[in-house]
């Protein structure tokens, strides 16, 4: 798939994230984490619907450019093609059985958020002739991020309850792991991030936001590793 045939509106992308639950068994790493995403997405689609954002069209668009820096990565994949270096982690781990899906999930919305989101912000700047720092934007941001953490928050809720059937030490190594990924952390971190991208694609070095993208992909990647630290196979549902 190229980026031509990627989703070009929220339905499009639930109905691809469909597509991939439905394609990949349950445990695959990326099932995990697509899981998660699917979740996010249509509450996302709600609030959409529902005009809850200050600038809808503008927020809609940034979603489905945020979805489809994923997406092209699982087709990377698909297609045998290299993942981006945030991304490798991930998808270099999704067989791993000793790995939670906790782990996966956060390692996704480490790879998403902490690479994917300040990107996405920047493009939809530059399509939409706007700036980061032109209301509504940040305060549209703020209000994806508090979808995210919601959903989250339901995920580290599951792993709180798996992880009483773990022996102490093991579980203790574990939390360090997923503690790799805080929404709350990332989501300022990607802001900050995506100012200081903007400001690199409109300077007039041409080569800076590249090498910055880069650095940041391959920074993002480092932590992924951590966090899908293998310690014990999670416990039989």
């Amino acid at each position: 798939m190229t980026a031509v045939d990627l989703p070009t509106t929220i339905d499009g992308v639930i109905t691809r994230m469909e597509e991939i639950d439905a394609e990949l068994p349950p445990g695959d790493g990326i099932a995990c984490f697509n899981r998660m995403y699917l979740k996010v997405t249509k509450l996302v689609k709600e609030n959409v619907t529902e005009g809850a954002f200050q600038d809808n069209a503008f927020l809609e668009r940034m979603d489905v450019i945020f979805a489809g820096l994923y997406l092209r990565n699982v087709d990377a994949a698909k297609a045998g093609r290299r993942v981006e270096a945030s991304w490798a982690p991930l998808f270099q781990a999704r067989d791993n059985q000793v790995i939670w899906p906790v782990q996966f999930a956060l390692a996704g919305m480490n790879a998403h958020i902490n690479h994917d989101l300040a990107i996405a912000v920047v493009d939809t700047c530059t399509e939409r002739r706007t700036t980061p720092d032109t209301p509504p934007v940040h305060q549209d941001y703020e209000k994806v991020n508090d979808l995210l953490a919601s959903v989250e928050a339901e995920v580290r809720a599951e792993f709180e309850v798996q992880i009483v059937k773990v022996a102490t030490r093991d579980a203790e190594l574990l939390k360090h792991a997923v503690s790799g990924f805080s929404i709350s952390t990332a989501r300022k971190a990607a802001w900050a991030t995506a100012q200081s991208l903007w400001h690199d694609k409109t300077s007039i070095n041409p080569l800076a936001y590249d090498s910055h993208e880069a650095a940041l992909g391959e920074t993002v990647g480092a932590v992924g590793h951590g966090i899908l630290l293998p310690v014990v196979p999670p416990p039989p549902e």
